[in-house]
């Protein structure tokens, strides 16, 4: 069956000039990238605003989408300023034409941010512009269950993107089982019975990473990859440090988070730029490219995740990928993701934390050589399978 699949761009667009991407970043372009391979001949882009109605063929965002997905990846010199003269003229061109006659063909509008999903009459005009169904991706539902965790305007602002959801989409696609059975109950509430998939997010193989920087060959260290922000729970990974540092531990091991600074990280960020015992034990790196941040990966004990909430885990597969173990909390996303090969942890168990550090940081360490023993039994979620079953719905939607 021929379906028509209006892939929304607008974050990546929005982001091009950033320095490194976020996960949702990652998964946008992903989205883009594969299906401009696959599926080019029946594949249109979008830009989703008010007032801006705008889709465009592929062909006019490639060189922008290619310059950015090698920026992100390899940290390039970037060429998005001549991408974008080359894309802007387009654009403007696109918003200038008038809008052609209906397809006939099946369609579908493909939101795989969550990006403007909270402006639920923009996803319904747009819908309704182009006769076509719609089919979503969702991330998570941190906001709305752990409100705690975000700014405060952005629990509602969740809320409304599952309003938007509730009400227009006619497929869903989730990362993870843990996303599905927490978006069930609302739906079970609607009446509505949009089709419900998951779908684990992809990681790109890579045969061997880059060394970690110098300084850092040689030397043990563990890894914290992601926002710095209360709910990824950098405060115990840092009092576990200053504990390390000052009990008298001849060369305690190193701790490098990666990440940019989120909301409400006072006391985190106090702990990193202040305390005298953390001096030289922790380091700080954010707008790295992927293949920088892999390389902090492949080479450390492990990778430390001890989150109170998370919708999948990219930094676990990204880890696991790579052969590198990972000391995570035992919250279902992150068990989900391990396979239950990895070690986890309850993230406010200190005394068990602490341990696991020691032990992996040890030369020769057992417990560490058994996990990637274990982990060598991995499966490899790849984007080739996670877009085979969001191409395998999307049909089914539009039939």
């Amino acid at each position: 069956m021929t379906t028509r699949i209006i892939l929304d761009i607008t974050r990546t667009l929005l982001r091009a000039a950033n320095p490194a991407p976020t996960g949702i970043d990652r998964v946008e372009l992903a989205y883009a990238l594969h299906l401009m391979r696959r599926v080019p001949d029946r594949l249109t882009f979008s830009m989703l605003a008010p007032g801006l109605p705008l889709t465009f063929p592929p062909e006019v965002a490639r060189p922008l989408i290619l310059d950015v997905a090698e920026a992100w990846s390899n940290g390039a010199p970037r060429g998005t300023t001549r991408a974008w003269r080359s894309f802007a003229p387009s654009l403007l061109r696109q918003t200038m034409r008038r809008a052609g006659p209906r397809h006939n063909v099946p369609g579908v509008f493909l939101l795989v941010s969550h990006l403007n999903l909270n402006r639920g009459p923009l996803i319904a005009a747009r819908l309704r512009r182009h006769a076509v169904r719609f089919v979503c991706l969702i991330h998570d539902l941190i906001p709305i269950e752990f409100p705690e965790y975000v700014r405060p305007a952005e629990s509602e602002r969740h809320r409304q993107r599952l309003e938007t959801v509730l009400q227009h989409a006619d497929g869903i696609l989730v990362n993870s089982a843990a996303t599905r059975d927490a978006l069930l109950p609302y739906l079970d509430r609607t009446g509505r019975q949009p089709e419900l998939v998951v779908a684990p997010l992809g990681v790109e193989p890579h045969e061997t990473a880059d060394p970690p920087p110098p300084h850092l060959q040689g030397v043990p260290y563990f890894v914290c990859v992601g926002t710095i922000e209360p709910r990824k729970n950098h405060l115990l990974l840092l009092h576990l440090w200053r504990r390390l540092a000052t009990e008298g531990h001849d060369r305690p091991p190193r701790l490098v988070l990666v990440g940019r600074r989120g909301w409400e990280n006072e006391n985190i960020i106090d702990l990193v730029e202040r305390s005298t015992p953390l001096k030289g034990h922790v380091e700080e790196y954010s707008g790295l490219s992927d293949r920088q941040v892999r390389a902090l990966i492949g080479g450390a004990r492990a990778l430390l995740m001890p989150s109170f909430a998370e919708g999948y885990g990219l930094p676990l597969a990204e880890a696991l990928m790579l052969g590198t173990p990972a000391l995570c909390s035992n919250i279902p996303a992150l068990v989900e993701v391990g396979q239950g090969l990895v070690e986890h942890l309850e993230p406010l168990d200190g005394p068990a934390w602490r341990q696991a550090v020691l032990d992996y940081a040890a030369p020769g360490s057992p417990r560490r050589a058994a996990q990637i023993a274990r982990i060598a039994a991995w499966v490899r979620p790849s984007w080739e399978r996670h877009i085979d079953i969001a191409l395998n719905l999307v049909n089914r939607i539009a039939a």
